[in-house]
């Protein structure tokens, strides 16, 4: 077995969350700064979120779909099988 490589996350810390607010994941920011894998950025990543030392993930509820969207899907689904079944009965298959 390999002997461990460590760094010091913490220092690293500040140049990891703006890498992660550019768009870069988690993955690219490990090849980056060659750790073993992806897990030592999501771990400091998530450390800091309990700590308080970064803006904390919000999850967003999806809007609620409304009767007239639900109908519109029912039609255009109903639409799309009766397709499908001229289409297989032409072609022999049903």
């Amino acid at each position: 077995m390999s002997k461990r490589n460590y760094t010091h996350i913490k220092e690293l810390l500040p140049t990891i969350q703006t890498m992660v607010a550019e768009g870069m994941t988690q993955r690219e920011i490990a090849e980056h700064f060659d750790f073993k894998d992806k897990f030592v950025v999501k771990e400091a990543l998530k450390h800091a979120r309990k700590n308080g030392t970064t803006i904390p993930k919000f999850r967003t509820r999806k809007p609620a779909k409304t009767l007239q969207e639900y109908k519109y899907e029912n039609k255009r689904l109903k639409m799309e099988n009766e397709l499908l079944r001229d289409f297989l009965s032409l072609t022999e298959r049903m």
